[in-house]
């Protein structure tokens, strides 16, 4: 029996179905990379942040997110006590504090 000429041609058209992981690979892909380039990074910058915030002691001089600066004076688990000037305390959060002033450099 022979075939003819259009089932000759369909049945070497024939081409294989991409499976089902070639499929998704580029999403995967674009998530791994999104994932390296946005997720760890912010990871990373969080852990920093609280591992500082759990550092703090008092003598500390420390900027607040809203631009204070001021030195620690008292320390509580949620908050701490800043001096911002003579006779002048504040009492503001952890989370409030933004980092630790840098060292002015030292001349010699």
């Amino acid at each position: 029996m022979s075939l003819r000429t259009s089932e000759l041609l369909a049945a070497t058209s024939v081409q294989a179905a991409p499976s089902g992981i070639a499929l998704f690979l580029p999403l995967i892909l674009i998530m791994v990379i999104f994932y390296f380039l946005m997720i760890l990074p912010a990871q990373r910058r969080q852990k920093k942040v609280t591992d500082m915030l759990k550092a703090l002691k008092t003598g500390d001089k420390v900027i607040t997110n809203g631009g204070i600066y001021g030195t620690i004076v008292g320390l509580e688990d949620e908050a701490v006590q800043l001096r911002v000037a003579e006779q002048v305390k504040m009492k503001v959060a952890r989370s409030a504090i933004a980092g630790l002033q840098a060292e002015p450099p030292k001349e010699s």
